[in-house]
């Protein structure tokens, strides 16, 4: 976004030092926010410095595990007293069960545990910080990070699906009851993109990713970035309880 339309607004990602949180990181401070990066990443400082490098904008980066709720608040508290009251929450952090894939019948259930808490469980930890603040001020944005599997019933990912699915109902739920204070919630469902988990994949493997595609390539962090930046806006002041797919097409609602 090339205007300041997030000026003064503050802004925290989850997961933010890398891929997707990364790219969100960057767009939301260059329209104009400051943000708090999230993540237990080691390079979460240096990626900070960056970001405030490149943009201008006030930056802070916190170390957190986003499934301890003690953490969380403890996180939050931070941020409010380093920037300010928080304007835009996005509930990025999240994986899949990566290398334990596993058809269901074959499945080791501690996965499960693992899976849940941090695409699930965080998401609406994190949520609940904010909530009841945007909901005081009549204002707010709440974007979480779903997933195409969440739809289109990816084999394998039974677990990750489940989890990204309950975050479609969790959004659609807070999304009906703090409509009458001014504050959205949305969810963005990536599908296929471009990430460091991405590129340790054999290149057979993505060449098949890339052909069920109509757009012909996998969408790469900047591109569910911009979505993100568009639901954290007043453009998309209208819009709440969606989830929209950043897909290039590979599955459509």
């Amino acid at each position: 976004m090339a205007q300041h339309i997030l000026t003064s607004k503050v802004a925290i990602i989850t997961g933010a030092a890398n891929g997707i949180g990364l790219a969100t990181a960057f767009q939301l401070s260059k329209a104009g926010a400051d943000v708090a990066l999230l993540d237990f990443d080691g390079k979460t400082e240096e990626r900070a410095s960056e970001i405030a490098r490149e943009t201008g904008r006030r930056v802070l980066a916190v170390p957190l595990d986003c499934t301890n709720r003690d953490h969380v608040t403890s996180a939050f508290r931070r941020v409010r007293e380093h920037l300010g009251p928080i304007d835009i929450l996005v509930n990025n952090v999240g994986q899949s069960a990566r290398e334990r894939m596993t058809d269901f019948t074959d499945a080791d259930l501690d996965t499960l545990d693992m899976l849940l808490a941090v695409n699930l469980k965080s998401c609406i930890l994190c949520s609940h910080q904010v909530a009841p603040e945007m909901q005081a001020r009549r204002s707010g944005k709440i974007i979480n990070i779903t997933s195409e599997s969440a739809v289109n019933g990816s084999l394998r990912c039974w677990d990750y699906g489940a989890a990204k699915a309950g975050i479609i109902g969790f959004t659609r739920a807070i999304a009906r009851e703090l409509a009458p204070f001014g504050v959205t919630v949305n969810a963005i469902g990536p599908g296929a993109t471009r990430t460091a988990a991405i590129d340790k994949m054999q290149k057979g493997f993505i060449d098949r990713i890339i052909a069920d595609i109509p757009m012909g390539r996998m969408a790469e962090p900047d591109d569910i970035a911009h979505a993100v930046a568009f639901f954290a806006s007043d453009r998309a002041g209208f819009i709440t309880g969606q989830t929209l797919l950043v897909n290039g097409g590979h599955w459509m609602l």
